[in-house]
């Protein structure tokens, strides 16, 4: 199976947007995106990927799901439940990259504490907590 089995699943006041950050800022590509036919401004579903891995997102709506499990954004909680770790080739250079496409940097790249790789924490437009390092935990795990 290609890829990881185990797939972060997000939600966006305004996904389309999300979408275009996320690909733009941290070099996510979109493998699918599926908008409401009468309104394009609603994703139901989307899927993008960076190397093996995955995330998947859609629009807050209202609606039977959001209401079974209390969807809710970052934003709309005052903080986040959550940090999307991303295995990356040089911290540094996407650090410079997201910087530059306007993510905002709340932990500077640095060597990790107590054990190999170094790493940098930014925050999506909407406040999620992306973490974005050279530490593999595959390659480390026993």
């Amino acid at each position: 199976m290609p890829g990881s089995p185990v797939i972060p699943g997000l939600r966006y006041a305004d996904a389309p947007a999300a979408i275009r950050f996320l690909c733009r800022a941290f070099g996510f590509e979109v493998q699918a995106s599926y908008e409401d036919a009468d309104d394009p401004h609603i994703v139901h579903h989307a899927q993008l990927v960076l190397g093996e891995g995955m995330v998947m997102l859609g629009s807050v709506r209202d609606g039977a799901m959001e209401s079974l499990y209390s969807w809710s954004t970052p934003r709309e909680l005052g903080g986040v439940t959550t940090c999307i770790y991303v295995v990356v080739p040089d911290a540094d250079a996407h650090c410079l990259h997201a910087r530059n496409e306007g993510a905002v940097v709340v932990s500077e790249p640095h060597d990790n504490d107590g054990y190999p790789g170094r790493g940098y924490e930014a925050l999506d437009p909407e406040g999620n907590v992306w973490s974005f390092g050279t530490y593999d935990p595959w390659a480390h795990s026993a």
